[in-house]
């Protein structure tokens, strides 16, 4: 929308400058978040700033400094706990750090849906890009040209400057399985989430790394859809089954559906069958029996992926 020509101008880095009585390089220098300024300047700056309305024009910058100072992530876009927690995480570690985020979803069953996401960041101009893409999508290697870091998932990109980082799924997932036979089970079922998700094949391996070190039987699996109503229709199947003590589910979700399946088929909870879940929801510990779950810290995971 055009400007009135009667309202009044917007303020300039220049005007900054002289109402903090420093140079316009050093107003640039404050807002590129650049060293050897000192803290008594950069908060004089910041406060002219303040005073007067003024806030960086990102589109000159970018034309100035070739820069635009934002990271893309590609991720799916669903409302399902660690997806979400996970983008929550990215976007605090990556403002903490003076970048503003650029956020292209996909769809789960998009064949090549990360590709297109990929591209539709790069033409934003952005100066990196983060995969925190969950879902195995059946497409090739992607070519970027710009710094890569993936979260979660197989490095599947080639560039200049590709890292891989995430939670170890699989480590936590032999943990959760390891605690359940150290309570005496002779062997622990798994409830596993979808296998196009990357992290559902990595707790798989963890429970089966975990059942095959101890030398127990490996039960058939029960694949959910990290939904609690595939848990509860997993605990009703279970229910049937009389060898089944011990359960590591790979989510909380499908857990809690577990818990409610198998208790309404008249086993007790963990009376008669010992329920892990994976995630550590805010509702783990408020449903009856408390779930003991597996914790992903998210927030560390962004901010070493980025640091």
């Amino acid at each position: 929308m055009a400007r009135n020509a009667d309202s009044p101008a917007l303020p300039r880095s220049v005007d900054v400058a002289r109402l903090a009585e420093v140079s316009q390089k050093t107003v640039s220098r404050v807002f590129n978040n650049e060293p050897y300024v000192s803290e008594e300047v950069r908060r004089r700056v910041l406060a002219a700033a303040d005073q007067l309305g003024y806030r960086l024009n990102n589109a000159a910058r970018v034309l100035a400094s070739g820069r635009s100072r934002s990271i893309g992530v590609v991720t799916l876009g669903t409302a399902l706990y660690g997806p979400t927690s996970l983008l929550i995480g990215i976007e605090r570690a990556v403002r903490d750090v003076g970048y503003t985020l650029r956020v292209a979803t996909t769809v789960e069953g998009d064949t090549g849906g990360v590709a297109g996401a990929v591209e539709s960041l790069l033409d934003q101009g952005v100066d990196g890009v983060i995969i925190s893409e969950p879902i195995d999508d059946g497409a090739g290697p992607v070519q970027i040209g710009v710094p890569v870091l993936v979260l979660g998932a197989p490095p599947a990109f080639a560039g200049p400057h590709v890292v891989a980082t995430g939670v170890r799924s699989d480590l936590l997932a032999r943990v959760a399985t390891e605690h359940l036979l150290d309570l005496g089970h002779r062997t622990v079922h798994h409830v596993a989430g979808p296998q196009r998700w990357f992290s559902a094949r990595d707790r798989l391996d963890g429970w089966r790394t975990a059942l095959r070190a101890r030398g127990c039987p490996e039960p058939t699996v029960v694949e959910g859809d990290w939904s609690a109503a595939s848990g509860y229709l997993a605990g009703r199947q279970l229910a049937t089954d009389d060898t089944v003590t011990a359960v590591f589910a790979a989510n909380d979700d499908m857990a809690i559906g577990l818990i409610r399946g198998l208790m309404e088929a008249g086993l007790r909870v963990p009376e008669d069958v010992s329920v892990v879940g994976f995630d550590d929801i805010p509702l783990a510990g408020y449903v009856t029996p408390p779930l003991t779950t597996a914790r992903q810290p998210f927030d560390v995971v962004a901010r070493e992926g980025l640091t």
